[in-house]
């Protein structure tokens, strides 16, 4: 696979966001977003896939993460990255495409689509967070201790890092994916950025759209890894019952990161999605 680069800029209200489009552009626009602390790197595979299958992709990393701008101050709450999210599909020109969202993705998804009216024709959530209580026992130790993580050495930050994202994968992952994910961490920028990201973490966030669910009437799938240790699969079904219609499809052999874990069966599940009709 070749390098993964976006080479397309936005200039949101958190900072100049990096994207790019796969794909025939007369092609059903499809968004793909990230969660954290990922990028759109996690979709290049399905990105590539779901192009070749006729679709327009869009793909982009949120101001933050990944190849997009990082600063001091910078605001990259879930409530910011969504009204950035409503911002992104109107400077796209996209009305109503789908969007298939993984992790922190899909609360960004869910609060444009319930708070701003972000209209979606179809919307895949894959292992999203969207259900309280949420936050793992060392995300909540970094959040509460951001200023002490902020001064651990270069050195020690990365192997702190490469660890906590090869949690997220049941399978492990290949030595190029863990330093392609751990790259835009690894510098003074990165480390700074990647505490910042984990201390405005808030589940109010997701308390504030939880109560909607039930409100929402487009076609809705819910994909889960059957191995997930970051989020449990309890919570794949009790979201599936909280939104009206929803499917749920189990990806087995996967943990948290789906999108690298199984990327055949969860595109198999996805492009089943996309072209259902009704």
């Amino acid at each position: 696979m070749e390098t993964w680069r976006l080479h397309r800029t936005y200039d949101s209200p958190s900072g100049t966001v990096r994207w790019d489009r796969l794909g025939p552009q007369d092609g059903e626009p499809v968004v793909l977003m990230h969660g954290t602390p990922f990028s759109s790197y996690v979709w290049q595979e399905i990105a590539h896939a779901l192009a070749a299958r006729h679709h327009q992709v869009f793909v982009w990393d949120m101001p933050g993460y990944g190849a997009s701008e990082k600063f001091d101050g910078q605001d990259v709450s879930l409530a910011a990255q969504g009204e950035v999210f409503s911002g992104l599909l109107e400077h796209w020109g996209l009305s109503d495409p789908s969007v298939i969202a993984h992790d922190f993705g899909g609360c960004v998804s869910l609060r444009a689509h319930l708070l701003h009216k972000a209209e979606y024709r179809r919307l895949a959530l894959v292992d999203p967070v969207a259900l309280a209580p949420w936050g793992s026992p060392f995300f909540r130790l970094v959040g509460e201790n951001t200023e002490v993580f902020e001064q651990l050495p270069p050195p020690l930050h990365r192997a702190l890092v490469r660890e906590y994202i090869a949690s997220a994968s049941h399978k492990g992952l290949r030595p190029d994916t863990a330093d392609a994910l751990l790259s835009p961490w690894s510098d003074e920028t990165g480390q700074a950025a990647f505490y910042r990201q984990i201390a405005q973490a808030d589940q109010r966030f997701t308390d504030e759209i939880q109560g909607l669910y039930p409100e929402i009437t487009v076609p809705v799938t819910v994909c889960w890894g059957e191995q997930d240790t970051w989020i449990p699969v309890a919570r794949a079904h009790e979201l599936a019952t909280l939104i009206p219609g929803a499917r749920l499809r189990l990806i087995p052999g996967a943990g948290h990161l789906v999108p690298l874990d199984a990327p055949a069966l969860l595109l198999a599940e996805l492009l089943a999605f996309l072209t259902t009709t009704g």
